[in-house]
């Protein structure tokens, strides 16, 4: 796989996931325990199993957007995959502080939200700052030859 491929496997992804916290079907209600939110719109379990609201979704649709858009030429992926590889560590370790793992209520991301978000990072981060795609793959995406 290389960078332009992940970019718009993760934009997939992430439209995928987005959906699940939008439609009423796939999202359970929030369970005891859960913090209050400031943000209780559409505030639940993803599958029954990630905390999320409509902020954290639309931000999920905004990641896929991008992700898909991104696909289109090598240095659209790779920045692409820098950012959410950066974002998703970082999120991953303040989902692990108690107090700011609601991001002061607006975004849930406690629970299995940070074991997911470790699973989006590492790959992001391999493909953003250690991937070396061959020039062909690069000229392909960008109609320039190198």
């Amino acid at each position: 796989m290389n960078t332009r491929t992940f970019a718009l496997v993760w934009g997939i992804l992430f439209l995928l996931i987005a959906a699940s916290g939008f439609i009423p079907g796939l999202l359970q209600p929030a369970g005891p325990g859960h913090p209050d939110m400031a943000v209780d719109t559409l505030y639940g379990d993803a599958l029954g199993l990630f905390p999320v609201n409509v902020i954290h979704s639309v931000l999920h649709l905004l990641y896929g957007l991008w992700g898909i858009a991104a696909s289109r030429s090598w240095s659209g992926a790779r920045t692409y995959a820098k950012v959410v590889g950066v974002s998703y560590a970082l999120l991953t370790v303040l989902g692990l502080i108690p107090g700011i793992n609601t991001l002061f209520g607006l975004v849930p991301i406690f629970g299995h939200d940070v074991w997911l978000h470790l699973i989006l990072a590492v790959p992001a981060l391999y493909f953003g700052f250690m991937r070396r795609d061959s020039d062909a793959d690069r000229a392909a995406t960008t109609g320039t030859s190198y």
